[in-house]
């Protein structure tokens, strides 16, 4: 290369290609920006001036592999970089195909993987989420959405809830302080995962780890649309969210953040990553956060504290042992287990405040977590691996609350009249365990390769919860504050003080289940893939709800259920059209044991059914940008819809088994349009009816609309990042009917839309800030309504966070 630009920019170190580093390259000249970034990786990049005259890139900002680097420069450039047997690199061009094919050489332009930390990409390169198979999304033969930490970061999403609000397809409701209602095609989701193994999580118990999940600890969450039975058996005909946790990195990294925000928020995080041993073989991260706030509900306030720790080892070549854990405490003052009131004594709808607080100011709900995890993973001949993973869960919480009963009555909006108050307290500890034994590879049949993945799962989950009371000389139990009336405009947010002398109630819950399950991934020919799979399943349910006082245990509950040898069965087929679009359609049984009871404290029967789901897929700039759109139906008998409360227990909420059947239409593009412009647009319709053909299920939006951009703006302007978007849903009512009223009454929220913006600016290659600005046009709506305690909650109004994050 005698007259090359640059023969050799950079000397090559041993390990370069597997560091990243921090650039601040502006847009301009290719070759200027190509040996910049040389420098500063320490790389040898070899080309010919002639390859690069006239032309330009837009630059590159933020931390990067040296792969990923050149590749992000070349974009569109019809150049991409080759490796050398010595780690240096040469210019070549790019092939028609996409792919460089070089024999024995390695190549540049390192695809995104299964960790989307340092990306700052929308989109993720595989999941195994739907199937355990290692698939990217267009593989997959279902509707998964993946929320990366560069979006996550973008919008200075902190909580498990806010980042489902954004997430395509999914409906967030919280009834009451620090409850999650999560809706995918209008039914609930309770399967969360961590890392793929499956938890339980039941919204009525209201204690709920998962639903406090603080995002400092994330790489990114990734949400199924659509049944899970092959992996849990008793996965949700809704979806699953699995959370993937951050990992250990080969070099040293880390950040310090600190945020303020509306009504006093503040937030601080600190995470540090990197080799623990001076060969790296065993690597460590750690990470805290901390946040406390106040609310736009008045006297509301939050204090959490979270602390991760995450260790993996290399045994030896072929072994990596990984072992965590993660604690979490939450302790909020005047917390609230309803929302507010939504009809007035005559059957209209009223329109309370939105700082408006049915909570006393010293109502309490402690709850304290420590999730720990481990796994070895094990390669084995002819790139089989063997992988062992466990989690154990236990969590503890302490309440004590007195609410303005939303069921109590019917408010007089003249004189603030017609509630009364609800008291209760009690304490409750949760025991969760799981364990997952999977072997998967490659195998050959008719002379060609396919994928095989088999498996064992175990979970089994305790929750004992105690409900405290006041026992009088009769016999009966009495706290002195539940029934008494409250003036809801003048109590100021006071109540009376509440006696507890003895355990009134226990309320139990044990279930167990395990099971064997198998996928394949059939290749008949390199355009088709065929996924086939089952599950079977032994389940185990165990429940009681008994009073210790004589008048109540007429209500007493004791429920069993059992069943052995149920299969799941799963079916795919994925057809490439073209490299960049295919075609699927997927099959998969559903098989749900529920908890939920009916008016009379029973169980109803599980859930089963069918859920189809058609779509077409595409990826473009190697798979940096996906769309996907998805036709979909699900079938269910008994499926649960809300009834009232249990008789006897004003805290209990009632159901009543319906067959049902959901269909809908999903779209989704997210990813990179351009380079540093992001996108993540979706648009969701599903609809509930029962089997008279009515809808169901109305207090969950029918329509819903998401979009989400960011844009880093080029030249001299490089340093600051702009993005803003719209969340957008229709209709939401319910139907309150009381022998108090003189006729049903309806309580709505008509269709709106909240718009939302941001703006950081990069100080220098390591510190930035990033400021939100959240309903914009501080828009007042209904965010939640719940049927049972005939309540409703609003969202927040507009609200503004300002994060500054130095890197090293």
């Amino acid at each position: 290369l005698g007259a090359s630009a640059a023969a050799a920019l950079a000397a090559p170190h041993v390990s370069a290609q597997t560091q990243t580093h921090a650039y601040q390259i502006n847009a301009g000249s290719l070759g200027t920006a190509l040996s910049l970034f040389a420098t500063a990786a320490n790389v040898t990049l070899s080309f010919n001036a002639e390859q690069t005259q006239g032309m330009t890139t837009s630059g590159l900002n933020g931390t990067y592999g040296v792969d990923e680097g050149l590749a992000r420069l070349l974009a569109g450039s019809g150049l991409q970089a080759q490796r050398q047997a010595n780690g240096a690199y040469v210019l070549v061009p790019a092939a028609k195909d996409g792919s460089l094919q070089l024999g024995a050489t390695s190549i540049t332009g390192q695809a995104l993987g299964e960790v989307s930390e340092n990306t700052g990409s929308y989109t993720t390169g595989s999941t195994t989420t739907a199937t355990k198979l290692n698939l990217s999304l267009k593989e997959t033969p279902q509707s998964v959405s993946v929320m990366t930490r560069q979006r996550i970061d973008d919008q200075n999403l902190s909580s498990i809830g806010s980042v489902l609000e954004q997430t395509p397809g999914i409906n967030v409701q919280s009834p009451g302080s620090d409850r999650l209602y999560v809706f995918s095609r209008g039914l609930a989701i309770d399967n969360y995962q961590y890392d793929g193994m499956p938890t339980t999580s039941f919204a009525f118990s209201q204690a709920l780890p998962q639903a406090l999940s603080d995002m400092a600890i994330y790489d990114h969450i990734e949400v199924l649309r659509g049944a899970s039975g092959l992996l849990s058996g008793t996965g949700d005909p809704s979806g699953t969210i699995n959370m993937v946790r951050k990992k250990p990195t080969s070099t040293f990294q880390g950040y310090v953040s600190a945020g303020l925000g509306s009504w006093d928020l503040y937030r601080t995080e600190v995470d540090v990553s990197g080799p623990l041993t001076p060969t790296g073989n065993v690597r460590g991260r750690a990470v805290a956060a901390y946040q406390q706030a106040n609310s736009f509900t008045d006297y509301l306030q939050q204090e959490k504290t979270i602390l991760y720790g995450v260790a993996e080892a290399d045994l030896g070549d072929s072994t990596l042992l990984t072992v965590g854990a993660e604690y979490l405490y939450n302790d909020p003052r005047g917390f609230s287990t309803t929302g507010l009131p939504m009809v007035d004594n005559k059957g209209k709808q009223l329109h309370l405040s939105r700082s408006e607080n049915p909570a006393s100011r010293d109502s309490t709900n402690r709850q304290e977590s420590v999730n720990a995890f481990a796994s070895i993973e094990q390669k084995l001949a002819h790139d089989w691996t063997l992988k062992v993973s466990a989690n154990s869960l236990y969590g503890t919480r302490e309440y004590d609350s007195i609410i303005v009963g939303t069921t109590t009555g019917f408010l007089n909006p003249q004189t603030g009249s017609g509630l009364s108050y609800t008291a209760t307290k009690g304490d409750n500890t949760q025991e969760q365990k799981g364990l997952d034994v999977m072997l998967s590879g490659p195998y050959q049949w008719l002379g060609r390769e396919h994928e095989l993945v088999v498996g064992f799962n175990y979970q089994s989950y305790e929750n004992r919860r105690n409900g405290f009371g006041n026992l009088l000389a009769n016999g009966t139990s009495d706290n002195g504050v539940s029934g008494k009336p409250v003036n809801i405009y003048n109590w100021d947010n006071y109540a009376p003080n509440a006696s507890y002398n003895f355990n009134r109630e226990d309320d139990n819950i044990n279930q167990w289940q395990n099971g064997v399950y198998l996928a394949t991934r059939l290749k008949p020919t390199d355009d088709l893939s065929v996924i086939l799979g089952t599950r079977v399943s032994n389940y185990r349910y165990d429940a009681f709800l008994h009073y210790n006082v004589a008048n109540m245990q007429r209500f007493n509950t004791d429920d069993t259920l059992r069943v052995n040898g149920k299969v799941t069965p799963y079916a795919g087929v994925v057809y490439d059209l073209t490299p960049n679009h295919s075609v699927y359609a997927s099959y998969t049984s559903i098989f749900k044991p529920q908890p939920y009871r009916n008016t009379s404290g029973n169980l109803l029967d599980p859930r089963k059914g069918d859920n189809y789901e058609i779509g077409l897929k595409s990826d473009y700039y190697d798979g940096r940008l996906n769309t996907a759109i998805a036709l979909f139906e699900v079938d269910l008998d008994n499926d649960a819809i809300a009834d009232g409360l249990v008789i006897g227990n004003d805290n209990l909420t009632a159901y009543v088994a319906k067959k049902t059947k959901t269909r809908g239409i999903d779209m989704e593009v997210s990813g990179e349009l351009l380079p540093d412009w992001n996108l993540n647009a979706s648009y969701s319709h599903s609809v509930v009816k029962d089997a008279d053909n009515k809808r169901v299920k109305t207090i969950i939006p029918a329509d819903m609309l998401k979009v989400w951009t960011t844009y880093r703006l080029p030249g001299e302007l490089d340093r600051v990042t702009v993005g803003g978007g719209v969340n957008w849903q229709s209709a939401i009512h319910m139907t309150v009917d009381s022998w108090q009223l003189t006729a049903p009454a309806k309580v709505k929220q008509s269709d709106y839309a909240v718009a939302n913006l941001m703006a950081r600016y990069q100080l220098t290659p390591q510190w930035s800030a990033t400021a939100t600005l959240n309903n914009v046009f501080d828009k007042k709506y209904i965010s939640s309504l719940d049927e049972n305690f005939r309540s409703g909650s609003y969202g927040p109004p507009r609200n503004v966070m300002l994060t500054t994050k130095y890197t090293f």
